[in-house]
């Protein structure tokens, strides 16, 4: 065996004496040209993740821009139904194509290449995070401005996946108004700390419900932490959504593009800005 001369541009992925980082990032389709990537990830589930992902979509979509959503959250996809869109996804020897909302957002999930969106997902992480990572690799994106990722709660298979394996750009941290929220916003964004990607912010949602009638604020789920913990973090607040059953029932109804008001709108309108 020869001496290591530290120059690892020169030795092989197995080799022990390795010290520069490897790079795993996976190539996107041929035929695939995305410029940004951002991925909206939660510490937890249930706080508003796909909501957030869909909604900000919309935003950047009416600004003009060509927006995909790759759905990552395998065993609970949510993001069609949000727009709208049923049926199977259809592909050639070249890849998979996405299917395309009202609006022109694409998307992929895997409620669109099952039989029956009812169809239960039991995998095992390393097959989810596989056909993650197929989500980025045999897609055909064709040409996006941005491309978000819809991820699953935590810090497990698929995130990891998604990090090391995609070109991600920013990630952008959803929470909620509770007493563990440090602790779980906290996970996240040293996770993305160790991937070495940028934290775009915070996002809170269900921060307060606005009475239609008097048009007080009622905190519902506490007071919110979220400047707090932002401050402690060193990251912006980059928004804070209420409790709004209008937003809810177009998402239930799938014409969560036909909502005038998007909460997101000034979140989209930074984005540009925030990545450069």
């Amino acid at each position: 065996m020869s001496e290591c001369t530290h120059d690892c541009s020169s030795c092989g992925e197995s080799c022990g004496e390795r010290t520069a980082p490897q790079d795993f990032r996976a190539p996107a389709n041929e035929l695939s040209k995305v410029k940004k990537v951002i991925a909206v990830v939660s510490g937890k589930g249930g706080v508003g993740k796909s909501l957030v992902t869909s909604s900000l979509a919309c935003a950047v979509r009416r600004q003009g821009k060509a927006v995909g959503i790759l759905d990552a959250d395998i065993t609970g996809p949510s993001i069609p139904k949000s727009f709208g869109i049923h049926g199977r996804a259809e592909g050639s020897e070249i890849g998979i194509y996405p299917m395309t909302s009202a609006g022109g957002v694409a998307v992929m999930s895997l409620n669109l290449l099952t039989e029956h969106e009812t169809d239960p997902v039991v995998w095992r992480g390393p097959v989810i995070a596989g056909t993650v990572k197929q989500f980025w690799t045999d897609v055909i994106w064709g040409e996006l401005d941005y491309l978000f990722v819809d991820m699953p709660p935590g810090t497990g298979d698929v995130p990891l996946t998604v990090f090391q394996s995609l070109p991600v750009d920013g990630i952008i941290v959803v929470t909620s108004p509770q007493d563990l929220v440090s602790m779980i916003v906290t996970k996240a964004v040293k996770m993305a700390e160790m991937m070495q990607i940028p934290v775009l912010g915070l996002v809170e949602n269900y921060s307060y419900f606005q009475c239609p009638d008097c048009g007080k604020q009622h905190a519902i789920f506490g007071q919110s932490h979220i400047a707090q913990v932002a401050e402690e973090l060193k990251l912006k607040v980059l928004a804070r959504l209420p409790i709004d059953p209008a937003l809810a029932a177009a998402c239930d109804a799938g014409q969560i593009e036909s909502l005038e008001h998007n909460y997101l709108e000034g979140v989209a309108a930074g984005l540009d800005e925030a990545l450069n």
